[in-house]
This record gives C-alpha cells, sequence and structure tokens, in this order.
C-alpha cells in the first residue's frame, strides 16, 4: 500500500490531482491511503512552493500543476 498526499489548499488543480491519482492507481489495482494537506506551514515544510504537490511514501514526486497521467502512471 502507498501513502499518498496531496499539497494544496484546495483549488481546482489539487481537485483534480487527487482524482487523477486515485483514478489511476484503481486503474493499476494499487491500494493507497489518499490524504489531503491544506496547511500552508505543512506543505512548506516538504520544501514545495507551488501547488499542488504529490508525495508518496514521504517523498515528493511532484509540484506545481496538474501532472499528467503518464507521469501518475509511472509513480505506480
Amino acid at each position: 500500500m502507498k501513502n499518498v498526499k496531496v499539497l494544496g489548499t484546495g483549488c481546482a488543480n489539487c481537485k483534480n490531482t487527487v482524482a487523477l491519482i486515485e483514478a489511476v492507481a484503481k486503474a493499476h489495482g494499487v491500494d493507497i491511503t489518499m490524504e489531503k494537506v491544506e496547511d500552508l506551514p505543512a506543505i512548506m515544510g516538504y520544501g514545495v512552493m507551488s501547488t499542488p504537490g504529490v508525495v508518496i511514501d514521504g517523498q515528493v514526486v511532484h509540484a506545481g500543476g496538474v501532472p499528467s497521467r503518464d507521469k501518475v502512471e509511472g509513480w505506480f
């Protein structure tokens, strides 16, 4: 199981990123736990200055804009 965090303040891009990650994980049969982090100090604690950011198993894998489907598939 992968622990996925989407860092962002709740903007449309953040919501689209959550939906995309959930759809790709489901399509590939990957179990994930999804957490939405909206607290700005917590987001900055990951070194992410542009949202949405994505953290998988404690490692920042993306920051700024909605990731492409191909990129998300590469994470799983």
